[in-house]
């Protein structure tokens, strides 16, 4: 299966990285990132389409066409934010812009980047993970072909990429301590943007991705 992947968010690290993997890998056939400034990257199967406001698609609703997946890596920290921001960036923005996709596009597979702690449940005490919990559940409710929700924790940084958090130089040396005490707590980038390709090419048996599974599909040939 050949993709033709939609990608957002590569303007920081965790998109930046999937944008990477994508380059890399020879299951992605052509690339559309979708942002709202340039990233910079320029590569002969990948093409960028820059949109100012991310809940009004209609001026490109039309060159969302033709793609069967979406690695979506666009998010924010609920730190020092508002309830209702954070609802707004974290829920109403994916969820616009996956309706738009799903209108597009018959036989899409959506990758939705989420993390450690989603509330399914949408009753927990902890907000962000509540919002969430919310927005895996509504995506599955949009018709995609599969809808892969990805809960990342910790995440070793691929060297060399530009949009690596300031505070990993200052941290970097705490990861391989903790992923020795706790595996399942800590993955690299580099085996979230391969667990994303080969979970659209190959498939896997259940939705709900967590730092374990992303290891075993980084693994799948």
């Amino acid at each position: 299966m050949a993709i033709r992947v939609i990608i957002t968010g590569t303007t920081g690290m965790v998109g930046e990285g999937v944008l990477h993997e994508c380059l890399h890998s020879p299951d992605v056939e052509k690339i559309l990132v979708v942002s709202r400034k340039p990233g910079g990257v320029s590569d002969p199967k990948l093409s960028e389409l820059i949109v100012p406001d991310f809940f009004d698609l209609s001026a490109i609703e039309t060159k969302l066409s033709g793609y069967n997946a979406c690695f979506f890596c666009l998010g924010v920290s609920s730190v020092g934010m508002k309830k209702e921001d954070y609802e707004r960036m974290t829920y109403d923005l994916t969820m616009n812009f996956a309706r738009t996709l799903a209108k597009q596009n018959s036989d899409m597979q959506f990758c939705y980047i989420s993390g450690a702690s989603t509330d399914s449940t949408e009753k927990g005490r902890m907000h962000w993970a509540r919002v969430k919990g919310k927005t895996e559940n509504d995506l599955q409710k949009l018709g995609f072909k599969n809808t892969w929700l990805f809960r990342p924790g910790a995440l070793k940084a691929t060297p060399g990429l530009k949009n690596t958090l300031p505070y990993y130089k200052w941290i970097s040396w705490l990861i391989p301590p903790v992923e020795f005490f706790f595996p399942n707590t800590v993955s690299s980038l580099a085996q979230l943007g391969q667990a994303m390709i080969n979970v659209v090419t190959r498939g896997y048996d259940k939705n709900i991705i967590e730092v374990k599974d992303i290891k075993v599909l980084a693994r799948q040939a």
